[in-house]
């Protein structure tokens, strides 16, 4: 695990050498072990390094044996060792080290294109070619590992992170005025073009190739499902063994592996199946918000030491300027914040973790994928627009029975499902923005494209298929990637491997979601590692009070100092979100995660447009 920047240009190998070193400190904190860099007239290529396998052998740059090729890498590829011993054996390759960057380059020489294809792991790397001045990169099939490029006059540029574009004198620093709207809805940027006018996030699956003039991009990866007629049992025994697997592969390092752990199945099941010498857990001293209680009590019946720590309310709000920092785009996944400081719990002690991301996605675990027969039945008797008009107010109330019910059912899937985070519509979105900041484009236009490749499919996989496209790169794997990486931690996710997905692609919907029950198979065989009540306990996640928080003086009059700022009214309409503010701390409306999605973007915004 380590970070990466680069740029091809015409500029001199002299002055790259400077300006390169400049960019990689900008992502210092992904690799504080060592650095790196490679230049010529045509490229510059820059690293830091995390050192986890081949300690001391493993540095980067990495180039061929043969001296034409050279590598950056960020992520771990679990079946270098097979893809080595295959090109030993069959192409007669040499290796220097026993990393596994030069597999990749090795394998490179032989397949060419279709590298990408043939790597287990998360990664994004970009391989130079010195006879022919090309490049070739990738990233990985669910986007684990992040890839931003952006072109510049005639200069090409690319990172691990989009900070470390901002030495560069070609970059452009630019909010993207398309982009802010989608971010108000989804809490993050949905787009394949970033908050960043003319910065762009290479697609998960896919690879590209450049050669000084054309970029082009080409899937290597493409997502379906293909159900297959497997039995109960049969699918239990699958999820058993390749689950297991999984996590043994996740473990391949040269250096102690701890495992994050959470008081619900999905985390429960990795740490269960690793018995780490370590697992780290953070809550909430607030009633209702706080599972580690959970995670002490597991590990103390299988015999795992757990570290734990409490977050207050001013470390919550104090984090929350490095946080979006960190984030390189606004994010206002609240449960980035606890993330963050699990992060720094666990890299006090080891530099690898295992957490449970992608579960969810490849196995039905949230509540928003279940339908009924009752929604189905309230949708045959009112009408979209009744609905919009029930929903939007239920929206606006504090909690009661049936307010999730009244949202969720608002419209069919292809016009009200966006994901897991729905914080405003379009309209509300359209209401807030300053008049530049205005757009004719939709969340609909986002997610129909996807929604028209699953045609046929039921309600179930249409939604998974959206956030295993959408959700799950642009907000869970971003922040786990982000948080994780500012503490010099690395992250794996077994759940989101290729022969996971394999056996998930291929599972019945009554097997996913069981008579209400999320996840029935996936918990059925966690069963076989964990006891009975972490199994069937209901998803959580990392529940934040910021409600509560927004209504008591301090935190109200901290996010009232950001929101009466001059700068504001360049992207809002000050008045009326001072005004929302007004309403949520007399109780008259809640609405705190629109509250908490504005104050994010303008931390954000003052991180890097006002204070750097």
């Amino acid at each position: 695990m380590c970070g990466f920047t680069g740029f091809y240009s015409a500029m001199s190998a002299s002055e790259k050498e400077k300006l390169i070193d400049e960019m990689g400190e900008k992502i210092v904190h992904r690799g504080p072990d060592s650095k790196g860099s490679f230049t010529d007239d045509y490229v510059a290529f820059g690293f830091r390094r995390l050192s986890i396998i081949d300690l001391a052998g493993g540095t980067q740059p990495i180039t061929s044996s043969d001296g034409n090729y050279v590598i950056i890498f960020n992520g771990e590829i679990y079946n270098y060792r097979e893809l080595r011993q295959d090109l030993i054996d069959n192409h007669g390759a040499k290796f220097q080290t026993n990393s596994d960057t030069e597999v990749i380059i090795e394998t490179y020489k032989v397949y060419k294109e279709e590298t990408a294809a043939r790597l287990r792991g998360m990664f994004a790397f970009v391989i130079y070619e010195k006879d022919t001045h090309k490049l070739y990169g990738a990233r990985d099939y669910f986007g684990i590992k992040p890839f931003h490029y952006a072109k510049m006059g005639d200069t090409f540029i690319f990172g691990s992170e989009i900070k470390s574009f901002l030495p560069h004198p070609d970059f452009k620093k630019e909010v993207n005025k398309e982009a802010l709207k989608m971010y108000l809805v989804f809490q993050y940027t949905p787009t394949e073009e970033s908050i960043f006018k003319n910065v762009y996030k290479l697609t998960p699956g896919t690879f590209f190739t450049y050669d000084g003039k054309e970029f082009q991009t080409k899937r290597y990866f493409t997502m379906d499902y293909e159900i297959a007629e497997k039995t109960f049992d049969e699918t239990v025994k699958l999820i058993e063994e390749t689950v297991q697997s999984s996590v043994d592969y996740h473990q391949i390092a040269d250096v102690e592996v701890g495992s994050f752990l959470s008081g619900g199945v999905d985390s429960s099941y990795i740490a269960s199946s690793v018995k780490p010498m370590k697992t780290y857990s953070v809550g909430f001293d607030v009633e209702g918000f706080d599972e580690t209680g959970y995670s002490e009590e597991l590990c103390r019946l299988l015999k795992m030491k757990n570290v734990k720590k409490e977050i207050t309310p001013d470390e919550f709000f104090d984090s929350l300027p490095m946080v979006q920092y960190h984030s390189d785009e606004p994010h206002a996944n609240l449960s980035a914040v606890p993330l963050y400081y699990l992060a720094e719990l666990a890299a006090k002690d080891v530099k690898v973790v295992l957490s449970g991301e992608g579960a969810d996605e490849m196995f039905g675990g949230y509540e928003s994928y279940q339908s009924s027969a009752i929604g189905e039945f309230y949708k045959g008797i009112t009408t979209k627009k009744f609905r919009h008009r029930l929903a939007k107010w239920a929206a606006d109330r504090p909690y009661f029975k049936g307010q999730a019910f009244l949202q969720r059912n608002a419209d069919t899937v292809e016009d009200g499902y966006i994901g897991q985070a729905f914080i405003m519509n379009n309209e509300e979105a359209e209401e807030i923005l300053a008049p530049a900041y205005q757009s004719d484009i939709k969340y609909q236009d986002i997610t129909k494209p996807y929604f028209d490749k699953m045609k046929g499919m039921d309600d179930l996989h249409k939604k998974m298929y959206l956030d295993m496209h959408v959700w799950l790169p642009n907000d869970i794997l971003l922040k786990a990637d982000r948080m994780t990486m500012a503490h010099s931690l690395e992250l794996r996710v077994p759940y989101l491997d290729r022969e996971v997905w394999n056996l998930s692609r291929t599972m019945k919907s009554r097997f996913l979601i069981d008579k209400g029950v999320p996840k029935f198979a996936f918990r059925t065989a966690a069963l076989a590692k964990i006891p009975t009540e972490w199994a069937k306990r209901k998803k959580l996640g990392f529940m934040v009070p910021i409600k509560v928080w927004l209504r008591e003086d301090k935190y109200y009059n901290q996010v009232k100092a950001i929101f009466e700022k001059d700068y504001v009214s360049e992207f809002f309409d000050q008045k009326l979100i001072l005004q929302m503010l007004e309403e949520h701390k007399a109780k008259k409306k809640a609405h705190h995660r629109k509250l908490y999605t504005i104050y994010s973007f303008l931390l954000w915004y003052e991180q890097y447009f006002v204070l750097r």
